[in-house]
């Protein structure tokens, strides 16, 4: 028996009835191919917009909130700033290196639609264990995709994170964050407007890759057979020359007031493009195929409606400006075609998208612009928490047994990041200031349009622990709010905006769907908690191999302003001499601990974080960052206040000694609200006054010094050996040897 196409295109018996009761008649292949796109779960969020409207999105900052291709803050000194994360997850696993590739060219998109010029791109990364050789191959195809792509097309890749995990064998997480400046006089929406105007296609042909890329394999896991393969043909091809040639043609028809409008054509292509702006502006749109450039034979309009085709955009323009638009695309070299044009809304407020065959010819395909883009089904999925969830919270790690060698577990904890983000080019644009490997990046805040440098410092960073989320979604990710607010902290910035990333498995599972709306519920606590609006996002699910779910795994990317960038910030090192401070209430609470992890515990009860007293510990942090009291500082967080003392001593070349860490519980223990300090005994008095001052607790723990990492009663490792087994772990296990040739 045939299968119905609807259900070959993967939408279910009941969508397709209500595509039937919209249309108020059966569809026709190519409008049931536009459905299936947009009512993806990629590209509808029908599994997760009922939870998505408790997060706070609005403050005194905010431009432009979710909805839109970016997230929009005021920052001051007539500068916006664009900024947005996204997934790539599934494409890459099938295809590693376009998979990333086409990640970051789709973000960047995302970003100059707004008016800005992409400065910066984040990565936070997540594969399988490296003992496992197909994790090893998608981590080194997707990194060569990253540093491809955004090396060649010129925007810098400033930081991220990369983790390595069982949890992501089989399926990897790819998030790609871009963020740029624009004047605030520059920023336009995604929208078609004025009856008669000109929908005008920029970039590439249209071809045959990508075709039910993101939004197919978006909702989909994947098989532990070697099906897979078979994807292939749907990851997109990436042109990063394509895309520059793109960017500059674009921004200059922005700042000549060419542009009415403007869309990035990512998933679903055309499909998402002319329906998501007639519908944002109320209107129509009649769309010539036939128009289209194609760059392979026979293609069906199917074909060309919802292919998935690279570094394209679809501009609204006025008839009266359309030649000296094409005349701008000339001079970069950018392809540009009118392909349809806007049309008025019925009298009932129907704004119709027609699909034609010429721009007189065969009407292929009619429906509601807005039934494609804003009637997706909104599903409210059965939730339910693991049915033991008791037993696990009862299940504390403090039962665990002391290790026997607490030096041999930190040093298993160490791994340098720098073989990924040397692959990188970091300073384009000679904006940056804390380059990758610190808490966050900064980069220096000049103005778009005269390059001058207005003396104050944007502040980034990408955050996320999967193991916090395993334990306890809602918590977890209230801490990983916390975490961010910290990482900006340490570099001086205080947070103004928030971005998502939310990674998760099947929303089929009612275990999922709870993780899921725990996690909503965290981050929206916590944002309100801080101050901090969150300004859009991207939604991942389906992420599991061989019926397996990823733990939850929301990545948070987070913004901060520093009101005057004068000095370095300290970064996370230490000074010969110095003296090593706790800022915070010293914990042994080991649930979700990496320490735990390691020994396949994964039970307890996280330590929540109390609001007040983090705010107080930021404050603190900034301002002796401002006032030149530190010289080196970490948040402790993954690995806890062990691997924060490792790294500082490894990145420095100076070890330490501390005797008030009680046992590994203190050691290891990753609860919130802390901070690891090295400051010169001059200043000691100083910086435990200031703490004082804002009831924050501060500890003494050491000195500085020496070419070994001691603590006492716990461990005593030599620095050569801390510094080898950081070093050396990933770049052997990818198959490069030692960083030191």
């Amino acid at each position: 028996m045939t299968e119905p196409l609807h259900r070959s295109l993967g939408l279910t018996d009941d969508e397709a009835a209500d595509i039937a009761e919209i249309l108020g008649r059966e569809p026709n292949p190519l409008e049931f191919s536009m459905y299936a796109v947009m009512w993806s779960e990629h590209c509808s969020y029908k599994s997760s917009r009922v939870h998505l409207g408790r997060l706070p999105s609005e403050g005194e900052r905010v431009l432009v909130g979710p909805g839109e291709n970016a997230g929009v803050i005021d920052v001051g000194d007539g500068i916006a700033v664009a900024f947005r994360i996204e997934s790539h997850n599934h494409p890459s696993a099938i295809e590693p290196y376009q998979g990333a590739a086409t990640g970051v060219g789709g973000i960047l998109r995302d970003i100059f639609t707004m008016g800005a010029r992409p400065i910066a791109l984040m990565d936070p990364l997540r594969f399988g264990p490296l003992d496992d050789a197909r994790s090893r191959w998608i981590a080194e195809g997707v990194i060569s995709g990253i540093s491809g792509y955004g090396n060649s097309v010129g925007v810098p890749t400033v930081g991220g994170e990369t983790v390595f995990d069982p949890t992501y064998t089989g399926n990897p997480l790819v998030n790609v964050l871009c963020l740029g400046v624009l004047p605030v006089e520059r920023l336009v929406l995604g929208q078609a407007t004025g009856a008669g105007n000109l929908a005008v296609l920029l970039g590439n042909s249209t071809g045959r890759d990508g075709i039910g890329g993101a939004s197919v394999l978006a909702s989909a896991g994947f098989s532990d057979d070697g099906a897979d393969a078979d994807k292939r043909p749907s990851v997109q091809v990436g042109d990063p020359f394509e895309e520059k040639r793109l960017i500059e043609a674009c921004l200059e028809l922005l700042d000549s007031g060419l542009v009415v409008g403007i869309q990035d054509l990512g998933a679903a292509g055309l499909s998402g493009g002319t329906s998501e702006t007639a519908s944002r502006g109320g209107m129509g749109m009649n769309v010539d195929v036939s128009a289209v450039p194609v760059r392979e034979t026979d293609m069906e309009p199917f074909e060309v409606m919802t292919s998935e085709s690279q570094e394209r955009m679809l501009a609204i323009v006025e008839p009266g400006d359309v030649d000296q638009v094409m005349e701008i695309c000339r001079r970069w070299e950018v392809q540009s075609t009118v392909i349809g044009t806007v049309t008025a809304p019925d009298a009932d407020g129907t704004g119709w998208l027609r699909i034609l065959d010429g721009s007189d010819g065969d009407e292929l395909a009619k429906i509601p612009a807005a039934s494609l883009h804003e009637s997706a089904p909104k599903y409210h999925r059965p939730l339910a928490p693991p049915a033991d969830l008791d037993q696990r919270r009862a299940d504390s790690p403090s039962r665990l047994p002391a290790p026997s060698d607490a030096g041999a577990d930190l040093l298993g904890m160490l791994c340098d990041t720098s073989w990924v983000w040397s692959q990188y080019d970091h300073q384009l644009f000679l904006n940056t200031v804390v380059t990758p490997g610190g808490d966050a990046a900064v980069l220096r805040l000049k103005h778009p349009t005269t390059g001058e440098d207005t003396g104050r410092g944007l502040a980034l960073t990408t955050d996320g622990n999967h193991r916090w989320c395993a334990v306890d979604p809602r918590q977890g990710t209230a801490n990983t709010v916390a975490e961010s607010v910290l990482n900006l902290a340490v570099v001086g910035a205080y947070p103004v905006a928030l971005v998502n990333c939310l990674n998760f498995g099947n929303p089929e599972h009612p275990e999922v769907m709870w993780q899921f709306s725990e996690a909503v519920d965290g981050m929206a606590e916590a944002c309100r908690v801080f101050g901090i609006p969150v300004v859009g996002g991207n939604v991942s699910l389906y992420n599991e191999s061989a019926g397996t779910n990823i733990d939850p795994t929301p990545i948070l990317g987070t913004l901060g302003l520093i009101d005057l960038l004068d000095r370095q910030p300290p970064g996370p090192r230490f000074v010969e001499g110095g003296r090593i401070v706790l800022l915070g209430e010293p914990s042994s609470e080991l649930a979700g601990s990496r320490w735990a992890f390691d020994r396949g515990h994964r039970g307890g009860t996280l330590a929540p974080v109390d609001g007040a007293a983090h705010s107080a510990l930021a404050s603190l942090v900034r301002d002796l960052v401002a006032g030149g009291l530190v010289l080196g500082a970490r948040d402790v967080a993954d690995g806890g206040l062990g691997v924060a003392l490792a790294e500082m001593a490894v990145a420095s070349g100076v070890g330490f000694t501390v005797a008030r860490i009680a046992d590994h519980g203190e050691l290891f223990s990753e609860a919130p609200s802390r901070v690891v300090m090295c400051v010169g005994a001059e200043d000691l008095a100083a910086v435990e006054a200031a703490a004082n001052g804002l009831g924050v607790p501060v500890s003494r723990l050491g000195l500085a010094s020496g070419d070994r990492l001691v603590v006492k009663d716990l461990l005593d490792v030599g620095l050569d050996e801390a510094t080898a087994a950081w070093r050396d772990r990933l770049p052997q296990a990818l198959g490069s040897g030692t960083t030191q040739g």
